[in-house]
């Protein structure tokens, strides 16, 4: 199994070397004392925590409305400044 080094992980990943050691632990790893080694599976994960998929446009996966109305018809205009928000 191999194993990367940060440089070799940042490489890998196309990320600064920096980015991996400020967010380390938020990612999966190994550590062996001080030395913090990434496997495939590790670089993998990385990846796919860092992924993100449109949510609008052409490319969204987001299905369209099933009543033909337009995608942001749920959205309602923010009361005027003067006005205070109504709760309840």
């Amino acid at each position: 199994m191999r194993r990367y080094t940060y440089p070799e992980a940042a490489e890998a990943l196309r990320v600064e070397e920096r980015w991996l050691r400020r967010n380390i632990k938020r990612l999966p790893h190994s550590k062996r004392g001080r030395c913090v080694v990434f496997t495939e599976a590790d670089l993998e994960r990385i990846d796919q925590l860092t992924h993100h998929e449109p949510t609008t446009g052409p490319l969204s996966i987001a299905s369209a409305p099933a009543s033909g109305a337009h995608p942001l018809a749920h959205l309602r205009p923010l009361p005027s400044r003067g006005m205070a928000v109504r709760t309840g």
